[in-house]
């Protein structure tokens, strides 16, 4: 005979309390497995929207970051003569040279925390367009100013439209504040490339380059140029776009790893407790499921019902799971990045993958805890189990 899943329907409704519990346990595990990997992808969204497809970024080989990059003032003579760079409507070249420090800055709430610096030049604009600024005005590249992204305006103490900031021996003015659409350049501090030299007595080397290529198709042939050029072997120039994508490959993995570690631990609960639900409802079924095989349901058939409803209470707990984790979307958090040690702000990020992943899990969860007493159902023996066990 076929599966009796109307049976596993209407037993839900006899068993509100247990039910409602297992599936709470699922939905609380679920929702912390969702919300380890929306904030691993919401590192790497972050990082993947600072750069641009279209951008070349020059760093040192090996180096880890931008910190560590050094690029001297022949090297830089020598990248703005390839011809793949873009030019503006007056014929200047779309290029920004970058010195990037660190510095420290107090937390409003307490504390004090890393604040990546980056020193650009007046073709940023064009190089990164998504720039923009939220209150006050550009800063002058004649003068110690800087403009802050709204992330790090929002959490520190001191870098508001009218503070000072001290740095490199000297005051600096923050006359604006910019926004970059969520990207990792909202969690930065902007001032004038040559200022920045001077402040820090670097000379002409500044930590990274980037240009805007004149056609994306060129990228090979500019990648062909450096490793030609032997005044050039020791830099790589890497789309913009891929180089924060592998900036945050480290990070990402790290919170998969560290979070999907804790959510196993964490399910082992659930499972035991969806074992005891289908233990349960086995115990009290007893007579049912001896009338039902007298009544010519297989033992497959039985085992399957039981199944399936282990597995469905598993799925209303992934669905109620996802459902609290993808307000997670509105909250915006800050962490350290292990490739700039500097702060960085970014929101949780849901996707098509981790709500499948998270459905997956779930129904681990509720295969592995209800498979045994599903197996014990289907073996109990017609005539014990009318005379209730």
């Amino acid at each position: 005979m076929a599966v009796p899943f109307k049976y596993v329907l209407k037993s839900f409704k006899t068993r509100k309390l247990t039910t409602t519990i297992t599936v709470t346990g699922i939905a609380l595990v679920v929702f912390v497995f969702a919300a380890v990997l929306m904030m691993a992808y919401g590192v790497q969204k972050t990082l993947v929207a600072t750069g641009a497809p279209d951008n070349v970024m020059v760093t040192r080989k090996a180096s880890n970051g931008e910190i560590s990059s050094i690029i001297d003032g022949d090297t830089r003579n020598v990248i703005r003569t390839l011809p793949f760079i873009a030019k503006d409507s007056n014929g200047k070249q779309i290029i920004s040279e970058e010195p990037v420090v660190v510095i420290n800055l107090e937390i409003k709430k307490g504390g004090m925390s890393n604040v990546t610096v980056r020193g650009v030049s007046q073709e940023v604009t064009l190089l990164r367009p998504q720039i923009k600024i939220k209150e006050g005005r550009m800063f002058n590249p004649s003068l110690r100013e800087l403009i802050v992204g709204e992330a790090i305006s929002k959490k520190f103490l001191g870098a508001q439209i009218g503070s000072k900031v001290k740095f490199a021996g000297d005051y600096w003015s923050i006359v604006g504040i910019f926004e970059s659409n969520g990207s990792g350049f909202d969690s930065e501090l902007w001032g004038d490339s040559d200022q920045l030299l001077n402040a820090f007595n670097r000379g002409s080397s500044v930590s990274t380059l980037t240009f805007k290529l004149d056609n994306i198709d060129n990228f090979e042939k500019c990648k062909r140029a450096f490793e030609t050029d032997r005044r050039l072997v020791q830099f790589e120039p890497k789309i913009e776009q891929k180089f924060f994508e592998e900036q945050s490959e480290f990070l990402a993995t790290f919170i998969r790893v560290l979070g999907i570690f804790i959510t196993v631990i964490f399910s082992i609960g659930a499972i035991i407790g969806a074992m005891i639900t289908m233990y349960s409802a086995v115990a009290n079924r007893t007579v049912e499921i001896g009338t039902m095989r007298s009544l010519g349901f297989s033992r497959r058939s039985i085992l399957i019902a039981f199944l399936t409803e282990a597995l469905f209470i598993s799925l209303i707990g992934a669905v109620v799971g996802l459902f609290f984790a993808s307000f997670l979307q509105f909250f915006t958090v800050s962490t350290l990045n292990f490739s700039s040690f500097a702060e960085l702000s970014f929101s949780f990020a849901l996707s098509p993958s981790i709500v499948i992943s998270s459905f997956i899990f779930a129904v681990v969860m509720g295969f592995v805890g209800g498979f045994l007493p599903s197996v014990r159902a289907a073996r109990l023996n017609i005539v014990s189990a009318l005379r209730g066990g």
